[in-house]
């Protein structure tokens, strides 16, 4: 082929191959840093020390557009800040790095404390804050100390739940707690995805999205014309309250109560508040919120408020009226333990700076003090005729074939069903036509699926 007719290719990249390139140029650095340290350490007091690399002297690599190397410019992170970081993710993707710090002590036959660090029961060895206060500082107590300076609470790497000190011991010395990275800092420098926690008794909510649009969503006019303004809200809240002023004047964040029958599209429509606004809409699961341990609802759902406000989540409390209704008189200790636990959960909802959506299917259930913490709540009414219309005609897939006995518009008037009902007929029709080996759509078929909507409910047709 003649070399005139090639044509240089540019060989795409991914995310994650990036990630792992930049990463072993860090890592490689880092091993640098470390030996460099263990030989300054190791001769003190003789003639070698004169010689011995400041690890300040070592140039960390010039990385390319990965997320690691992102993030390190979005925070214009120090010499200091980048080895706690590098330090924290070590032990996670190349922890033979961390073999160094067994190194015992000869005369004592016993590993050396300065170098601080856990060894786990499976053998691996997890760094501390005295970790990093001896690779920055050595022996040197003044820059030991200035060490603590970027572990502190007030430090961006613990207010954006970046990195903590994770330690058993409440009465532990914050030095002797072991680095840790959160679990979506890992998987933002490695995958380069997002990541999204699981519902377990430790964290009660769980991720939830839809592949509707606002096309696809059927509402009154005047629900929908609310549901826009909490849209708008999210779009331009923050100019209002930061551009113009109006932070101290308005409470932070917005809350608002979706309130109807069940199946009338309460839920749908809060994912698409995510989905048309690009946040993340996590349902906080209720039955998991009062535990039976006195102050782990607390700890639990601070987990979850922490994270929705660091990550502009969207939360969803469906059911609300199950912990958020009418007060009773209290005739146990239990009973006291719940109202606290209720009580903590509103003041979180009360001064939560995000957006807080409440779902309930009676709103006279609620308690009348809990309504006024809303800025809106909206009605999901039972669909109109014209309205279960459009959900019968725009139900059914192109693939499906309507038997001619069927009229939809006999359907939208006969049936007073919610658009939940109206799909899971529509499911279970379609799911019996693909049973018989075809695609038509028989009208016993949507009659029996209807008459099994009723009799959830307790109506008979």
């Amino acid at each position: 082929m003649d070399a005139s007719t090639v044509t240089d290719r540019v060989v795409e990249t991914t995310p994650l191959q990036r990630n792992a390139k930049d990463l072993e140029l860090e890592l490689n650095w880092f091993s640098q840093v470390l030996e460099a340290r263990f030989n300054q350490y190791f001769s003190e007091g003789s003639e070698k020390n004169i010689t011995a690399l400041s690890i300040f002297d070592i140039e960390p690599p010039t990385l390319s557009d990965s997320h690691y190397a992102s993030f390190i410019e979005h925070y214009g992170l120090s010499l200091s800040e980048r080895i706690t970081l590098v330090l924290s993710l070590a032990p996670l993707i190349r922890p033979r790095l961390m073999d160094i710090f067994f190194t015992k002590n000869q005369f004592l036959q016993s590993r050396y404390t300065e170098f601080g660090g856990l060894r786990l029961a499976n053998g691996d060895y997890m760094p501390t804050g005295e970790t990093l206060a001896f690779i920055l500082g050595g022996t040197d107590l003044e820059a030991r100390f200035s060490v603590q300076l970027l572990l502190q609470h007030d430090h961006f790497f613990q207010q954006h739940k970046i990195l903590s000190l994770k330690s058993g011991a409440q009465d532990i010395s914050p030095m002797k707690a072991a680095l840790g990275l959160s679990e979506e800092t890992i998987n933002y420098f490695t995958t380069g995805q997002s990541y999204r926690p699981d519902l377990t008794t430790d964290f009660p909510a769980s991720y939830i999205e839809t592949q509707q649009n606002w096309d696809d969503l059927v509402l009154h006019p005047a629900t929908l014309k609310q549901v826009l303004e909490i849209e708008t809200w999210i779009q331009h809240g923050p100019t209002l309250m930061t551009d113009w002023g109006m932070r101290s004047r308005l409470r932070p964040g917005f809350r608002g109560l979706f309130y109807g029958p069940p199946g009338t599209g309460k839920t749908m429509t809060a994912c698409l508040l995510g989905k048309a606004t690009g946040r993340h809409v996590y349902k906080v699961d209720l039955s998991l919120v009062v535990s039976k341990y006195i102050g782990e609802t607390e700890k639990n759902l601070g987990k979850v408020f922490d994270q929705a406000q660091q990550k502009d989540w969207i939360l969803f409390f469906d059911e609300a009226d199950a912990i958020f209704g009418k007060r009773t008189e209290t005739s146990s200790s239990n009973d006291r333990h719940a109202n606290q636990e209720v009580s903590y959960l509103l003041q979180r909802i009360e001064t939560f700076d995000g957006i807080a959506i409440l779902a309930s299917n009676f709103k006279d259930n609620l308690d009348e003090a809990f309504l006024r913490r809303f800025e809106a709540m909206i009605f999901f009414p039972m669909p109109a005729e014209n309205e279960r219309l459009t959900i019968w005609e725009s139900g059914f897939s192109t693939q499906a074939q309507l038997d001619d006995d069927i009229e939809l518009e006999k359907l939208a008037s006969e049936y007073d069903l919610t658009g939940g009902c109206i799909m899971n007929v529509v499911r279970y029709s379609s799911m019996q036509a693909i049973q018989r080996g075809g695609n038509k759509i028989l009208l016993e078929d949507i009659r029996r699926g209807v008459n099994r909507e009723l009799a959830k409910e307790g109506r008979v047709n």
